[in-house]
Order: structure tokens, then C-alpha cells, then sequence
């Protein structure tokens, strides 16, 4: 066993602290990766506070990693010492089930093995990203574009793939009319994303204070949501809605936004159950839908997409003993637009 250096919670209402973890040792198609930065995520937040259940303390949180392959098992063939790589929301499945074998992994059937508060292979709980070394089955390992700047690069693990499989899914691009609901850390990559694949890009955020960075990133149109007006003027307009924000919406208002056939996609994940009334998708032909992350075929495609239209996320990198104080600015929407962690700063 491996000990490093990690940040950790102990309970949903003390600070995160400094402490040591232990990393498996590594078996024949297992890669260490040294950790170089990993990203705050507001799910992140949400687990330790127990918002979306129990959670087994002590838990390391952190799903969007980067760093550098520092060993290699004996069969692994994809990755070798040296390489630049990234660890998501999910280190491993059951790779069995028809949604692995049609490579989904990120929708398998038997639960997929999260990067933390996951039942590991070996019975231990997985502990994520905000630590200093992390050991990952091969086939879970990203690698990222020499283009992307390193710093950037983590967030594109959670947001960035959060927020592109949607786009892609849903087929937007040219002739297609998008709107993003917020711009937060999430919604600031779909509005990037969303530009780079050739979309009309809206931004639909409860105030104008963003407008200047919406339209800079590549937002066509900024409205904001708390003027009734808004929602008058826009009706039957989009072809496609990502809403990002973890926050209760008037989710009938947002669908009477649709055009005909447009579906509204949920990457938001609030701790509360949203109303809906289905007479809200009968006019248009409407649709509700949800989206998680993407699969690992998938997120492998975005870091590259990213690297070829010089995407990557604004952020702000912090040191670790930072981590509580970005903890209570995300939740005070003060962040433009995502806290980095140097993992350096845990030595």
C-alpha cells in the first residue's frame, strides 16, 4: 500500500483537514499517477455535506484529476511513465452489462465505481482527487492533449464532459439554437462548447452581471431570467436547453422555451426533487430529459475537441489549505468559473 497526502472530510459540518490516505498497490493493468491539480466541483460539496445521502467518513473528494503517469502495471499497454493523463468522475464498471458493452460505461447497469465513495474492487471506498497520487485501472485513464493547458485541464473531467456529451447527443451545431441555464463551472463550458460546435448560444442566468464574460465566451445572446420578459419573448425558441445550475427552476417555464421537437437536458443535480407538469410537454412535442457524465470512448473525444478549438476552462488555482474558504464561494457563486487545487501544496 501506497500512503499519500490528502485533504479529507469527517463529517457533513467540519472543514475539510489535512491527513494521509492509502492507495492500493498497483496490479498488472493499474496506473499511479502523480496528481498535479485537481478541480473543486460543486458535487463535491454536495457529498461531504451528505446533500444526496449517507456518506462513510473519512472521505478524499475530487473527480476532475490531472497529472503524470509516474508507473505502470505489467500489462498495461494504453499509457506509459511520463504521460500526461486525467481521472474523472469514475474509475471502473462491471464491464458486462449491455450499457458497458455498448460503451456506456458511465450508465452501467450494476453501478459504476465512482473515483470516491465507491465500493471498491478490493471492498475499500474509493477516494478521489484531492490527494497527491491516485492508482487507476488503465482502462479508466484519460489522456490529455499536449494543447490543453495542464492547470485547465481538470475541470474538462467533470465539466467539460458533463456538459459535452449532452451537446453532442443532442446534435448541436450549426442551424441549432442553444440555450445554457447559468454560467457557473458547468455552464460556462457549454456556452464554449456549445460556440465551438457551431450552435446559437443563449444564456439564460438569473441576473445580467455575467454578460460581459457570457459574450466573451462565446454566448450570442444573454438574457436574464428573474425579468418575466424573458421568458414572453423567447418562448418557442430553442432547440435544445442545458440547464446546469443545482438550484430549483420553474422547469414549465423553462420547456414553454422549446421550439417544436427541442428537449430541455438536466446536467444540474439539486439535493431536492423538481416539479413537473407533463401538460408543459404536450405543446411543441416537447421533451425532459437527464444526462450524466460520459463514457470514457466519449470523454477521450472531448479532450481532444478541446485541444483542437483551444478550449479550456477559466479558472482560479487555489492551495490546498484554500479548499474551505472555495468550498463557501462556490456555494456564494463567487468563482469564475472553477477552483483548481495545486496538489503540490499537499506535500
Amino acid at each position: 500500500m501506497l500512503t499519500v497526502n490528502a485533504y479529507a472530510a469527517t463529517s457533513a459540518t467540519e472543514p475539510l483537514a489535512p491527513t494521509t490516505i492509502q492507495r492500493r498497490d498497483i496490479g498488472p493493468r493499474d496506473v499511479l499517477i502523480e496528481i498535479a491539480y485537481a478541480g473543486i466541483c460543486h458535487s463535491d460539496i454536495h457529498t461531504v455535506r451528505g446533500d444526496w445521502g449517507p456518506v462513510q467518513y473519512p472521505l478524499t473528494v475530487g473527480h476532475e484529476i490531472v497529472g503524470t503517469v509516474t508507473e505502470v502495471g505489467a500489462e498495461v499497454t494504453s499509457h506509459q511513465v511520463g504521460d500526461r493523463v486525467g481521472v474523472g468522475c469514475m474509475v471502473n464498471s462491471c464491464r458486462e452489462c449491455a450499457n458497458c458493452r455498448a460503451g456506456e460505461e458511465q450508465y452501467c447497469l450494476g453501478g459504476n465505481t465512482l473515483t470516491y465513495g465507491s465500493v471498491d474492487r478490493d471492498g475499500t471506498i474509493t477516494q478521489g482527487g484531492y490527494s497527491t497520487h491516485v492508482v487507476v485501472v488503465e482502462d479508466f485513464v484519460l489522456k490529455v492533449p499536449e494543447a490543453i493547458p495542464f492547470q485547465a485541464a481538470a475541470p474538462l473531467l467533470c465539466a467539460g464532459i458533463t456538459t459535452y456529451s449532452p451537446l453532442a447527443h443532442w446534435n448541436a451545431g450549426p442551424g441549432k439554437k442553444v440555450a445554457v441555464v447559468g454560467l457557473g463551472g458547468l455552464g460556462h463550458m457549454a456556452v464554449k462548447i456549445a460556440h465551438a460546435m457551431g450552435a446559437e448560444v443563449t444564456v439564460l442566468s438569473q441576473s445580467l452581471k455575467k454578460q460581459e464574460d457570457g459574450l466573451r465566451l462565446g454566448a450570442d445572446h444573454y438574457y436574464a431570467t428573474s425579468d418575466a420578459a424573458t421568458f414572453e419573448q423567447l418562448a418557442n425558441t430553442f432547440d435544445l436547453i442545458i440547464n446546469t445550475v443545482s438550484a430549483e427552476l420553474d422547469l414549465d417555464a423553462y420547456l414553454s422555451l422549446l421550439a417544436l421537437d427541442g428537449t430541455m437536458v438536466n446536467v444540474g443535480a439539486p439535493a431536492q426533487a423538481l416539479p413537473l407538469h407533463v401538460f408543459a410537454l404536450f405543446g411543441n412535442r416537447r421533451s425532459f430529459a437527464g444526462s450524466s457524465i460520459g463514457s470514457i470512448r466519449e470523454t477521450q473525444e472531448m479532450l481532444d475537441f478541446c485541444a483542437e478549438h483551444d478550449i479550456a476552462p477559466e479558472i482560479e488555482l487555489i492551495s490546498a489549505d484554500q479548499i474551505n474558504d472555495a468550498y463557501e464561494r462556490v456555494l456564494a457563486s463567487d468563482v469564475r468559473y472553477r477552483f483548481v487545487i495545486d496538489t503540490a501544496t499537499l506535500a
